[in-house]
């Protein structure tokens, strides 16, 4: 028995600042409408998908952080968005930065949903991993402020039921961190998505620019085998006001293969048919977790301090 759900990796190219986001949504239906064409049931873009990745720049007015926040979603320019998903009957997922009161009290998260077929939002993440620093530090070429202008997710990893399968959503640098693929495979997911927004020069280890393509692709292939997950990583691709961001899209089997990968740095889709059984390849024969894991001997992987 297989259960095959052919998936979408939508890579966006590059963003401007004065972008508009009817401009931006008009894109990414462009690409939806592609993806219907080869037959795509679940569609993914990268973090951030609306706006430039406005986090390389230091703001201290406020409302002009707030430009680029989504106070509602789906709002007016992104309603043509689900509305052509709902006529196709195809799920997607995106990034944004979101503006909404939680809890009593307003927040700022940077965000990826899932949307069904019937375009309802099934499920919301906020990004766990904030990379990058609060106060501006003109020495770099680019800032990395998601820590002043996000505040980091409070909610666990999530296995969400919808189309036959179970998905988990993360963002960017989550991926660099293993407990993200092990976390969500626990809850029972078989797929995971992952936008990023990556430049290729590192400010605080420049020495290590080259190997961000290969950095990228290895926290995730590992990932995906360690924990027989379909993983599917897309970009923001392309110079981008000054700063070239790293394409690579791909979409990932359980074994740890790319069986899919962007070969541009422009807006562009690629897809796999995905077949969520064959996670069962690993989970049974290769990592068996209720057969061989020893969280017993693990303590040190749930301290913050090491070896306190």
């Amino acid at each position: 028995m297989t259960r095959i759900i052919t998936i979408g990796g939508a890579q966006l190219g590059p963003i401007r600042r004065d972008e508009a986001r009817s401009a931006v949504v008009a894109r990414m239906i462009a690409l939806m409408e592609q993806a219907a064409r080869r037959g795509v049931q679940m569609l993914i873009y990268p973090e951030l998908a609306l706006t430039t990745f406005f986090p390389r720049w230091f703001m201290e007015d406020q409302a002009e952080v707030d430009a680029f926040f989504e106070t509602e979603m789906p709002g007016p320019e992104t309603q043509p968005l689900f509305d052509r998903a709902r006529e196709l009957g195809m799920g997607f997922s995106f990034g944004y930065a979101e503006k909404a009161v939680y809890d009593g009290r307003l927040r700022r998260f940077n965000t990826s949903i899932l949307v069904g077929p019937d375009g309802e939002i099934a499920a919301r993440y906020h990004k766990i991993h904030l990379p990058g620093h609060s106060e501006h530090e003109p020495w770099r070429a680019f800032q990395h402020l998601e820590k002043r202008y996000f505040e980091p997710g409070e909610t666990p990893y999530m296995s969400t039921e919808l189309m036959g399968g179970k998905w988990a959503m993360a963002i960017c640098n989550d991926r660099r961190w293993p407990e993200t693929y092990r976390e969500s495979a626990l809850r029972g997911a078989e797929v995971l998505t992952l936008g990023y927004n990556t430049p290729l020069h590192y400010p605080l280890a420049p020495e290590h620019d080259h190997l961000q393509a290969f950095h990228n692709h290895l926290c995730m292939q590992a990932g995906a085998y360690a924990n027989g997950l379909w993983v599917v990583g897309v970009a923001k691709a392309g110079r981008e006001e000054d700063c070239d961001l790293l394409g690579q899209s791909c979409i990932i089997a359980p074994t740890g293969e790319i069986v899919a990968m962007a070969s541009t740095i422009g807006d562009e889709l690629i897809t796999a048919d995905c077949d969520l059984d064959r996670t069962q390849e690993i989970r049974d024969h290769i990592f068996n977790f209720e057969k061989h894991r020893r969280p017993d001997m693990y303590p040190m992987l749930t301290r913050q301090s090491n070896g306190q």
